[in-house]
């Protein structure tokens, strides 16, 4: 079950990688309104945290 969890985890938080590529790439410099370029501010922020916890679990789990 450990090579599944790790696989999924890697996974995801390649999933995540692109995802956070996306929005401060190209989603930010889109935004029109400072609403939208705000959310996805936020957003990115939270993807960073996200990929921060992830990584520090993969490094538990190869231990």
């Amino acid at each position: 079950m450990k090579d599944n969890n790790l696989y999924n985890l890697m996974t995801q938080m390649t999933q995540e990688s692109k995802s956070h590529w996306r929005i401060t790439k190209e989603y930010q410099k889109l935004a029109k309104s400072k609403e939208l370029k705000a959310f996805w501010i936020k957003l990115a922020k939270q993807k960073e945290a996200d990929i921060k916890e992830m990584s520090e679990i993969l490094k538990g789990m190869m231990k």
